[in-house]
């Protein structure tokens, strides 16, 4: 297993096979946004979705498909309604976890981390550009909660259409967390399931990384 201070960024070393150099970066975070657009060009359907896990109270599992809509330099951003499953869960211990999966690219990144609410101005920014509809559809889903039927839904959001007029602000339950990353791993296909696997690891947030390639 290989394994170095990250001061200066990894980068292959001359003996590896080329075309590995996708691997190479000064941080993880910047790899991410690196594999992210490729799988934006290839991918066809929702490049940014991810797999996100936390842990209830009595720490079993929960896995969802969420949709990562910020790379920031320092973490990852998501949006979900704060009186959720997920949101109870993350507020409950501020950890997650996700995973990208691109079958196109044959690639997948695994990231652990300290979650924060953020509420602030990006949370304003982003619900405004959602679509109008999904926008009265925020303010009317009360996520993860009992349904009686789906007319009951689409009557509760004509009567919020009327009440909200045509530019609904940002309800406060609702908004964004930030994943800022203490561990990254990238996996990338390999011949023979002899894959290529790096994970950067810092203890706690604000260290310098360390790289250790793993075996696949």
């Amino acid at each position: 297993m290989r394994q170095s201070k990250c001061i200066h960024g990894f980068r292959f070393k001359k003996s590896e096979k080329p075309g590995k150099e996708i691997f190479d970066g000064l941080e993880p975070i910047g790899i991410v946004r690196k594999w992210f657009l490729e799988a934006k060009a290839v991918e066809p359907n929702d490049p940014d979705a991810v797999a996100l896990s936390t842990v209830d109270s009595l720490g079993f599992p929960n896995v969802r498909m969420v949709l990562m809509r910020l790379i920031l330099d320092d973490g990852f951003v998501f949006f979900t309604n704060y009186e959720s499953v997920n949101a109870s869960e993350i507020l409950s211990s501020n950890k997650a976890s996700f995973l990208y999966h691109w079958k196109t690219l044959r690639r997948q990144i695994r990231v652990r981390g300290e979650v924060f609410k953020e509420d602030s101005y990006l949370a304003d920014q982003y619900f405004s550009e959602r679509s109008l509809e999904s926008r009265y559809g925020a303010w009317a889903s009360r996520q993860s909660k009992t349904l009686p039927n789906k007319n009951f839904l689409h009557n509760k959001i004509e009567d919020l259409k009327k009440k909200l007029g045509n530019n609904p602000e940002r309800p406060k339950f609702w908004g964004g967390f930030k994943l800022i990353p203490f561990e990254v791993e990238f996996w990338a296909d390999g011949k023979h399931r002899l894959h290529d696997r790096f994970r950067w690891h810092r203890e706690k947030i604000g260290e310098n990384w360390t790289v250790s390639r793993l075996y696949p």
